[in-house]
């Protein structure tokens, strides 16, 4: 079945659209967090999204707030607790990984990626004896975007075929390198992380998967967060995920699928909450020395209009209540989200579930949701 068949099917089974929609809900909360439920209720009433949650963090405790529903079909509401797919945040736990391995002197920055994966990336013009580890972790390498290649609709023509990181590399690599306007400029690929996933397995002689939940999750007690393989379901309590063929069409249900398809880059599972512990325990130093932490942190320039910055898998934004918050963005098949923390004890994580499908709105009024958390 095509994507374009696949897609109407879906479509006309579906029986409820957003006028499913409940009223906003707090689970718990303070009075700071008007201005987070506000950016909520627009990604749901004007930006089109099925559900939109919030989780928030502080030193006086922890807020849960909703708008709209999980799940579409029996209209049930957000869960406070839910897992959900969170996309390219797996680059910063990935990323993680790489820098304890630095600081083991197992891995270093500046060599070139033939060092550990001698032949690897190689064809078209793409050579790993001029690739540095650094600039993978930067993106600041040439390597073909597999996006470009391998799109989210040839995802679902075969939603539940298995990917091997080897199989996912050769896509973009049967291309030409792309050219910069400048040396060393900034340009997000996921190729990149495909080959520092590649890198890990190398390096430990184990996958990367065991590796982050040997070094991050079990230490953390993560226990809604997974490299989730094979599993194409989410653990419960989870919503439904959902994209949109075409503006204005009815959301299609996604939520099953084979997240190896996205494998290094962006495959992960987790948690508002986890999210949080994850990113406290990292830019507090319990995951990495000081040495290799201030690596990490250390940015150039995206040239996006939302003012980012971009570290060694870790992405840095201006607040504006003052001062900055570090995190990373999520975009998967289903989902969108995005996880941001500050130095002195703040984290918010924010999910919406439907990606691709929203307007352009929907980038902003995320990102405004996390900020408005961080100065609630």
């Amino acid at each position: 079945m095509s994507v374009r068949a696949l897609g109407v099917a879906l479509a006309l089974a579906m029986s409820v659209t957003s006028s499913a929609l409940v009223a906003p809900r707090a689970l718990a909360g303070s009075s700071g967090t008007a201005s987070v439920q506000r950016a909520l209720d627009r990604l749901t009433r004007d930006d089109g999204a099925p559900g939109a949650l919030a989780d928030v963090r502080t030193k006086h405790g922890t807020t849960v707030l909703t708008s709209g529903v999980a799940d579409l079909e029996t209209g049930a509401a957000m869960p406070a607790d839910s897992d959900f797919r969170i996309g390219s945040m797996t680059k910063t736990y990935v990323a993680t990984v790489v820098m304890q391995l630095v600081g083991q002197g197992r891995v270093a920055l500046d060599a070139h990626v033939e060092r550990y994966l001698p032949g690897v990336v190689r064809g078209h013009g793409n050579d790993g004896r001029k690739i540095t580890i650094r600039s993978l972790l930067q993106h600041t390498t040439t390597l073909p975007e597999i996006l470009e290649y391998y799109t989210p609709q040839d995802i679902l023509a075969d939603r539940y075929a298995h990917h091997d990181l080897a199989d996912l590399l050769a896509i973009p690599l049967a291309h030409p390198p792309v050219k910069p306007d400048t040396p060393g400029q900034f340009r997000y690929c996921n190729t990149n992380y495909l080959v520092l996933s590649m890198l890990i397995e190398k390096v430990t002689h184990h996958p990367y998967g065991t590796e982050i939940k040997r070094r991050i999750l079990t230490p953390l007690g993560l226990g809604s967060t997974s490299v989730p393989g094979d599993e194409v379901t989410i653990p419960r309590p989870h919503p439904r995920g959902y994209v949109r063929t075409a503006a204005g069409a009815d959301p299609i249900d996604v939520t099953e699928f084979n997240p190896t398809a996205a494998a290094g880059a962006g495959d992960m599972i987790s948690s508002g909450s986890d999210m949080s512990t994850f990113l406290d325990a990292l830019l507090s130093g319990r995951l990495l020395h000081r040495a290799e932490l201030a690596e990490m942190m250390g940015v150039t320039q995206t040239g996006h209009s939302d003012g980012g910055a971009y570290g060694l898998g870790l992405e840095q934004w201006s607040l504006p209540c003052g001062g900055v918050f570090w995190g990373h963005q999520g975009d998967i098949l289903g989902f969108q989200t995005m996880s941001g923390a500050t130095t002195d004890g703040r984290q918010a994580t924010v999910m919406v579930n439907v990606d691709p499908g929203g307007p352009d709105a929907q980038d902003d009024d995320v990102q405004d949701a996390v900020t408005a958390a961080l100065c609630s």
